[in-house]
């Protein structure tokens, strides 16, 4: 017997993650871009280039069996704080576009992570758009809601994908404990090893 869990269509969740993303790269303002993240590797301008340019990866994706995502380059560019909300608009507007098609969800793809189902390959992209919207949330202190029904399904997702111990090998730190009464999207932030206490500085508490 399969006892694989049955992923439902990620398209609309990842149609509602990019849309909330995309009101907080606007929220940026331009004495915050070289500021930091959580991810360490990034200040908030490569942040803002990653989110792009990984829109722009997996987009090429359904062109082909053997997918193009890998042949797009990381890229940041010293791009002013408001030309970013179009250049991420535009890079979402290629992604759903490009995963339209109901047969892509069942064919096997190559993203830069591995060959899977393109129902897989989609929701690990929900997973990493909703950890980098906590990611960008914290590093510009940002202080509304976020979506408790998209950050269950990336949680979700994450915890099958990822192994809780033995990531040496990943991209990924080792799983964080988590606050007590920490939201969903913070506690996606500790399962992908962030630490979910993190604040830039002179940001105020948000929970």
């Amino acid at each position: 017997m399969n006892s694989t869990p049955e992923i439902p269509d990620p398209r609309p969740l990842y149609a509602r993650a990019t849309a909330q993303l995309a009101t907080l790269v606007a929220a940026v303002r331009p004495e915050q871009l070289d500021g930091p993240t959580p991810c360490s590797e990034y200040d908030v301008r490569d942040l803002l280039g990653h989110l792009v340019s990984a829109a722009r990866r997996i987009a090429t994706v359904p062109e082909g069996s053997e997918g193009k995502g890998p042949d797009v380059p990381e890229w940041t560019a010293d791009v002013p704080a408001e030309q970013w909300p179009e250049l991420y608009e535009d890079g979402c507007k290629r992604m759903l576009s490009a995963w339209d098609s109901d047969e892509v969800m069942d064919a096997v793809v190559t993203v830069p992570w591995g060959q899977m189902p393109g129902r897989i390959a989609l929701s690990g992209c929900v997973m990493e758009t909703v950890g980098h919207t906590w990611d960008l949330a914290r590093s510009i202190g940002w202080t509304g809601e976020l979506d408790e029904e998209v950050a269950r399904f990336a949680l979700s997702s994450a915890q099958l994908a990822l192994p809780a111990k033995g990531r040496e090998h990943l991209p990924f730190g080792e799983v964080q404990q988590v606050p007590e009464g920490a939201d969903t999207t913070t506690r996606l932030a500790a399962w992908l090893g962030r630490d979910p206490e993190w604040r830039s500085p002179g940001s105020p508490a948000q929970q």
